[in-house]
């Protein structure tokens, strides 16, 4: 529990520091000072400054999800408003409950006067989560048409799911929106596996190639954030 809870801090403070911009002396600490690390980062960088009570109560909130779960039920009991909805399913999806999550992203999506997007890919990555594919690509067939849908998530989720459920060349077709150099490297190897498994060895070899060639232009930083992939992409290709 002590390390998945570390790796999930690890991975916050990495986001907020690309996300922010902040100086990339910090990660270097993150990386190998994971817990000091992670909490000068958070109290100095993304708590609020001159604030203790601020600092304490998010220290709070990012170490233990219960408390901020906890804080947005109790709100959502006073105001039971869409926003107050979606936050709290938004918290649930954080903290892995995806069950929770799509609960109350539904009853969210209930009402009829919103229509928002960002909380339907919610939804979808929480069914996906829970590998409940026909539900992913009941919510992603509406979506094909929405201006956010290529820039989503959505494209690959919903390709994976008509994958396994036997709809090949549909996947196919979607998950080429995803291929887009020097971005999306670990859903371009899934595609790269779809490719294998299709027996679609010229494809699956270029798309290998590819990401091969831009993994060896990457940043030292880079390379280490994603030191699983290239190795997953090495022992693919030493495979063909």
């Amino acid at each position: 529990m002590y390390f998945y809870f570390i790796i999930a801090f690890q991975a916050f403070c990495i986001y907020h520091l690309f996300k922010n911009r902040k100086s990339f002396y910090w990660i270097l600490a993150i990386i190998f000072l994971p817990l000091v690390g992670c909490l000068a980062y958070l109290v100095t960088q993304v708590s609020t400054k001159g604030n203790p009570d601020k600092i304490q109560d998010n220290i709070k909130k990012r170490i233990n999800p219960s408390n901020k779960i906890k804080a947005l039920e109790e709100k959502l009991d006073f105001a039971d408003t869409y926003l107050n909805r979606v936050n709290l399913a938004d918290a649930y999806f954080e903290s892995n409950d995806y069950n929770k999550a799509i609960e109350h992203y539904n009853v969210a999506l209930a009402d009829k006067t919103q229509n928002d997007f960002f909380v339907i890919e919610h939804l979808v990555k929480s069914y996906y989560h829970i590998k409940d594919y026909d539900q992913v690509i009941s919510l992603s067939e509406g979506l094909e048409n929405h201006r956010e849908f290529e820039k989503s998530e959505v494209p690959f989720l919903y390709g994976m799911a008509l994958a396994e459920k036997g709809r090949t060349e549909e996947a196919e077709k979607l998950l080429k929106l995803i291929d887009r150099p020097y971005s999306n490297y670990n859903e371009r190897v899934a595609f790269s596996k779809l490719l294998l498994k299709s027996n679609k060895l010229n494809d699956a070899k270029a798309l290998l190639k590819d990401l091969q060639e831009e993994m060896q232009n990457m940043t030292k930083m880079n390379q280490s954030i994603y030191r699983d992939t290239i190795l997953e992409v090495e022992k693919l290709n030493s495979g063909l």
